[in-house]
């Protein structure tokens, strides 16, 4: 066991988090994802390679996802003592991922510059898009989310999140090369330049067309804080909160942040929905609410449209359902075992829901095709685009004041950057406290509002048709891109190492 390159592992892993947002120092997670290959190619066996891994994840993770702790104990009331070891639980649980990527890399029997250039990319963003499948899914801090402003950027409408994590990858390990074999410099700075450089072109393509005509939106950030939101005793003055923050603000398209009126949809007093409906109207447009919402005895995150959209359906009010619940905090999985979980030791309100579908028709409102994602759906790109390409237009409503003052809000906004990306679709984020922002068809966030003060967010969008290639080939691309590579690795294994 080497506690020097363990704990140097677990240091590079750390400082990882400062090229995600809000730090956005985007080349450090490349270059400290170098120095994991560097220690890979150093260790002498498939389990100390393992052992480095789970060191630099935990690294990664213990410092990026810190935040979870702030929901279990500031706000869902676990007790200290048991919220730090179930945070550094959950970290060393992901961390389990990276050391598989380690033990799996070192199984290869190849030349070390394919080891290297090919397999360790490979693997990584092979366990990366497992990380993102198994068990829900948690793809947070994935590599490509760095690059939500880099170069790299323009490979996401190709191949998505997962691509761009491998030519991230891929551009760590011939920065490895430098280190390890001087020889090779020249060739793998000749690459480095050609991948860089031909992402900045990508950047410039447009992927689709505009549609219709650029139209008013008003985000609304409550900035309702997390401790009173669901008290019964601040129930009316969270309503008249944003009611008044609608009513002042004409806009063809208003969005609420999720459950913004913190109730079931038919509690919702018919005075306040007849006010917000008008108003609406008045604008000839519409307006998201988030909402609860129950149904033969299930209980759903949904949102709602209010205005002009009315008119159009006499017998069922459109809405669009939660689908990916996060769990332990919206369902509770083996409830005879875990169940105990929420009754005892947290305070989640509404914390065991019913799923959506998983294919939704987009809401049809302000004359746009509107794909509606709540919070932690972001995250998940391969679901974003079975609304595509119907939909003209991306909206994420979110409550991230479940994570005080962290930085798992900026981290969120980044998420929704590669959505946008993806999909080339703009992306409408209306949150509780922040982030808010309108970001535009290329990524770039066009607006925001400060975190955690009442305010709204007033701007002009257009809607968006047509495909990017991730639009219609989701991950399959970039999964069979690295089959290939792995394949083309274990044929260059045929021959004599050198």
């Amino acid at each position: 066991m080497n506690l020097k390159n363990d704990g140097l592992a677990m240091l590079v892993g750390a400082l990882c988090v400062f090229g995600f947002a809000p730090f956005g120092v985007f080349p450090l997670p490349v270059a400290a994802l170098a120095v994991l290959f560097v220690h890979w190619c150093r260790a002498q066996t498939p389990r100390a390679a393992a052992r480095t891994g789970f060191a630099f994840g935990l690294g990664l993770f213990g410092a990026g996802i810190s935040w979870i702790y702030v929901a279990l104990h500031d706000f869902g009331s676990m007790p200290m003592w048991l919220a730090a070891p179930a945070t550094l639980l959950f970290a060393a649980f992901l961390a389990l991922f990276t050391a598989l990527a380690g033990y799996l890399q070192a199984r290869f029997r190849v030349p070390l510059s394919a080891r290297v250039v090919l397999v360790m990319p490979a693997v990584w963003v092979s366990i990366e898009w497992l990380r993102g499948m198994i068990f829900t899914g948690f793809p947070w801090l994935t590599l490509g989310y760095a690059h939500s402003d880099s170069s790299l950027a323009g490979y996401a409408p190709l191949l998505g999140v997962y691509g761009v994590s491998l030519l991230a990858a891929i551009c760590a390990g011939l920065l490895a090369i430098l280190w390890i074999e001087r020889r090779r410099a020249l060739a793998a700075i000749a690459v480095l330049i050609a991948v860089w450089g031909a992402g900045e072109l990508l950047r410039h393509v447009s992927w689709t067309e505009s549609f219709g005509t650029p139209f008013s939106v008003t985000l609304v950030q409550g900035n309702i804080p997390q401790d009173i939101k669901f008290n019964e005793d601040e129930l009316a003055g969270t309503l008249d909160t944003y009611r008044r923050l609608v009513m002042q603000n004409p806009a063809r398209l208003t969005i609420l942040p999720e459950t913004a009126l913190p109730m079931l949809r038919d509690d919702v007093p018919q005075e306040l929905i007849e006010q917000l409906r008008d108003n609406a109207r008045r604008n000839n447009g519409d307006l998201l609410v988030g909402v609860f919402d129950r149904d033969r005895g299930g209980y759903y995150n949904s949102v709602f449209p209010l205005g002009v959209s009315d008119d159009r359906f006499a017998y069922e009010e459109p809405h669009y359902r939660k689908h990916h619940l996060v769990i332990f905090g919206e369902f509770i999985p083996l409830r005879p075992v875990f169940g105990w979980l929420i009754n005892e030791l947290l305070n989640i309100p509404m914390g065991d829901l019913a799923r959506g579908e998983l294919v939704q028709s987009p809401l049809n409102v302000a004359g746009q095709q509107v794909a509606v994602n709540i919070c932690y759906e972001d995250v998940f790109g391969e679901e974003i685009i079975m609304a595509l390409p119907a939909a003209t237009l991306l909206v994420n409503v979110t409550n991230d004041g479940w994570y005080g003052y962290s930085h798992a809000a900026s981290q969120h906004n980044q998420i929704s950057q590669l959505r946008a990306l993806e999909t080339g679709r703009m992306m409408l984020r209306a949150t509780n406290t922040g982030v808010t922002s309108i970001i535009g068809v290329n990524g770039a966030v066009l607006q925001q509002l400060p975190q955690h003060q009442q305010a709204v967010l007033r701007g002009l969008v257009q809607g968006y048709q047509g495909s990017t290639p991730y639009v219609r080939w989701g991950n399959l691309a970039v999964l069979l891109l690295m089959a290939l590579m792995l394949s083309d690795a274990v044929w260059l294994g045929r021959k004599p190492v050198r």
